[in-house]
């Protein structure tokens, strides 16, 4: 259930670069920051994503769906201009207490820190929403961004053989990982 305090969540950041980045929650009004962010990005960076970040109708449907109990998307601000988008995606029923993990930067704003902070704040947010686990899919072999999971505590769980189909057909694995947010109940 989304709350209050999620929805006016701010917290300006410093890279280790001295850049200074608003993080906050995305709101309907973000949309042709949202657009202007996605529509560069070329195909290489494509093959890897869920969604072609290129179409217009794909990115209006999130802003026109944005429905926080389902979807938790924290944006990253320079000024006027969005350099990251991070999400937590909610499960139901009996996935209740867990929540898929997405993150996407700008081409300049990758390997300056935001992306781990963006996680962070992410993994702050899902503790105050109660959930259990976050777990996150990469193809396997994007070692960093496997090494960046880890760093913020992320373990691996198990590779999944070709389980990621680029859009040419080209399968690759892709490396599953969790973060437990609660400690097991039978440890102190």
């Amino acid at each position: 259930m989304v709350t209050k305090e999620d929805l006016v969540y701010r917290q300006v950041i410093t890279l280790k670069d001295g850049a200074r980045v608003l993080l906050r929650p995305l709101t309907p009004e973000d949309r042709q920051a949202l657009m202007d962010m996605f529509l560069p990005v070329p195909l290489e960076d494509r093959r890897y994503m869920r969604h072609n970040v290129n179409d217009p109708n794909v990115v209006n449907a999130w802003v026109d769906e944005l429905d926080y109990n389902k979807v938790f998307p924290l944006i990253a601000m320079v000024g006027s201009r969005m350099v990251g988008n991070a999400t937590l995606h909610f499960n139901q029923g009996p996935a209740r207490h867990r929540a898929d993990v997405r993150i996407f930067l700008a081409k300049d704003f990758r390997q300056r820190g935001l992306g781990s902070r963006m996680l962070q704040a992410l993994i702050d947010i899902a503790k105050r929403r109660s959930l259990y686990i976050l777990q996150v899919e990469v193809v396997s072999d994007q070692t960093s961004y496997i090494r960046a999971f880890q760093n913020a505590g992320f373990d691996v769980k198990c590779t999944f053989e070709d389980y990621y189909m680029f859009p040419d057909g080209e399968l690759r694995d892709v490396t599953f990982l969790i973060h437990r947010l609660r400690a097991l109940h039978d440890e102190f």
